[in-house]
């Protein structure tokens, strides 16, 4: 697996994904497990439907998004790059836009750096926001909040977006948010040709977890330590497209 290296901006994936493509090695059931993501099973979409079909009733309870949006952009350069944009909108603006697309029952923006600045980039978007006074000490410290206040409202899941991750299609969270309802396991991620990206969802029995994890893996660890973890296929290739530089932006644009 080749992660980036981590600094202090929290919109740095909350699971960084591998560069190489996954190379199926071995297959259980219809889940297939791969070198390139620690053995992690991948849930195919018809593998997904079955499921769906099979299960007589789905996971109940509400699922909250939340947008990762504190991060420091210390690679990108002076600017923001939240407050870049792509084809007109901000990239903060787009990623949360993708999230209230999707079928969450509520979307928390985590802001920090510059949390005037990027707040109002949303303005007029149905979201709850929350500042992250402790953003500068890693990413680790924007999951905390969001999930702190998924965990205050009660809900049953939450889903981890990044804010600088603008490509992402509403579809993938709906299939993440399906693969969950049909207890395909409680701490997914995204994928795209079996390489692990972002958003990701993790069940509630994972929130205090969460809210101890530190530095820049976000929920990383959990995940791939998780008896109940497995990668949704989605074919979305904005899940490994992140934008940390100037480059970044000009491919998704």
């Amino acid at each position: 697996m080749s992660d980036p290296e981590a600094d202090a901006d929290d919109s740095e994936q909350a699971n960084r994904t591998p560069s190489e493509n996954a190379e199926s090695t071995e297959s259980t059931g219809s889940a297939k497990r791969t070198e390139a993501t620690s053995e992690l099973p991948v849930i195919e979409p018809a593998d997904l439907a079955s499921r769906s079909r099979d299960r007589e009733r789905p996971r109940e309870g509400s699922i909250v998004g939340v947008v990762l949006a504190a991060g420091t952009s210390s690679r990108y350069g002076a600017a923001n790059k939240l407050l870049a944009t792509v084809n007109g909108e901000a990239i903060v603006r787009r990623a949360a836009m993708t999230v209230l697309d999707a079928a969450v029952d509520r979307v928390v923006v985590v802001l920090g750096h510059e949390a005037g600045r990027v707040r109002g980039a949303l303005d007029g978007l149905d979201v709850d926001v929350v500042r992250n006074d402790d953003y500068e000490r890693g990413q680790a410290t924007s999951v905390r909040t969001g999930v702190g206040v998924a965990d205050e409202r009660g809900a049953s899941a939450v889903v981890i977006a990044l804010g600088d991750m603008p490509a992402v299609d509403a579809s993938t969270i709906d299939a993440l948010i399906e693969a969950y309802r049909a207890d395909a396991g409680d701490a997914l991620a995204a994928a795209y040709g079996g390489r692990r990206g972002n958003p990701v969802c993790f069940d509630a029995r994972y929130f205090e977890a969460l809210r101890d994890v530190s530095g820049d893996t976000g929920g990383r660890s959990i995940l791939l330590e998780s008896e109940r973890a497995a990668l949704v296929e989605t074919g979305d290739p904005g899940v490994v497209r992140d934008v940390d530089t100037r480059a970044d932006l000009e491919a998704v644009e």
